[in-house]
């Protein structure tokens, strides 16, 4: 594998191709503190090439552009989205020798190839709560003066994780699962950022985030007081992926670009540029600080089509359950 990898980068190297590649990604992969731009310099170093990022939303760009799109690669889609940017038809095959994961799920998917992941998780102040809920039931039964923050499942794919991880954990139960957990819940954002925002800021007792959040607080800003509640049914995990383009005019070096995603120069960025897991990489190299970090000794996951057939209805059981 990485004798290909270097062979590839060799020749597109030497065909001085002057024509940037451009890779769709979401805001916060390009941003000054996601991981794009210390991927970008990596991989430019190695290979004489230019990549040029285009943020944004990226099915709704995708699918208003379709066979006209100049993206060559993108990057940022997770598991739960996958079936619906496979359907576009845009996609090819990603040629990548997926072996030696270091994930806790199987990767058979021969279109898009996974770059990090993490396990959803409802994060919390040590210095607030002590009575952790150490299930799913736990939470549901806490008393209705802790304060949750969570993401909204038809806006956030962090919140669709949670919606999917709930109707995993309590099946038929879902709904009744959500009204127990509606009076706990202060408020329902249409992103990430806004409830963790509230969370850092002592607005409210939990956020819903991801198991790796803590590392943050850890090797950032020394502060070991966020921990992730571990629950007995286990977690959600959600995959982040990447794809090419079937139409790029720059195959090879689209190709090339993939290979580079499961090279320890790509992986190594991901803890701190990501604050997430990477999907190949020796746990021995992972940053100081991440080996505090606990982890679920249970991975739940759906499959992208399984994922995709079950939206409408974890959605409704969420819009249902919070009715009531």
């Amino acid at each position: 594998m990485k004798k290909t990898l270097t062979l590839a980068l060799m020749m597109i190297a030497t065909s001085a191709n002057a024509e940037p590649l451009t890779i769709y990604a979401p805001d916060y992969f390009a941003s000054e503190w996601g991981p794009g731009p210390a991927i970008k310099e990596a991989f430019e170093a190695s290979c004489s090439c230019e990549i040029e990022y285009v943020t944004g939303d990226l099915l709704p760009r995708l699918r208003l552009e379709g066979d006209a799109t100049p993206a060559d690669v993108v990057i940022g889609l997770n598991t739960d989205d996958a079936e619906r940017a496979r359907q576009t038809g845009l996609f090819a095959p990603h040629n990548v020798a997926i072996e030696g994961l270091t994930m806790p799920i199987d990767w058979t998917d021969d279109t898009f190839v996974p770059f990090n992941w993490g396990h959803t998780a409802f994060v919390y102040d040590t210095t607030k709560i002590t009575d952790v809920p150490t299930s799913f039931q736990a939470l549901l039964d806490a008393d209705d003066s802790l304060r949750i923050a969570i993401q909204d499942p038809r806006t956030s794919v962090s919140g669709l994780a949670l919606a999917l991880w709930v109707h995993k954990v309590f099946g038929d139960g879902a709904e009744d699962a959500w009204a127990a957990l509606a009076p706990k819940i202060v408020t329902v954002t249409r992103g990430w950022s806004e409830a963790y925002g509230m969370f850092t800021d002592g607005e409210v007792d939990m956020v819903l985030s991801y198991t790796t959040s803590p590392a943050y607080h850890i090797i950032a800003e020394e502060d070991e007081t966020k921990k992730a509640a571990l629950f007995d049914e286990g977690h959600y995990v959600m995959v982040e992926t990447a794809g090419q383009i079937a139409t790029t005019d720059q195959p090879e070096l689209a190709q090339a670009f993939l290979d580079f995603i499961l090279t320890e120069p790509f992986q190594s960025i991901i803890p701190t540029g990501n604050w997430s897991l990477p999907a190949k990489l020796d746990p021995a190299k992972m940053p100081a600080g991440f080996e505090k970090v606990a982890l679920p000794e249970t991975a739940l996951i759906y499959g992208s089509a399984e994922a995709e057939a079950l939206r409408d209805t974890v959605v409704a059981e969420f819009e249902a359950g919070l009715g009531r």
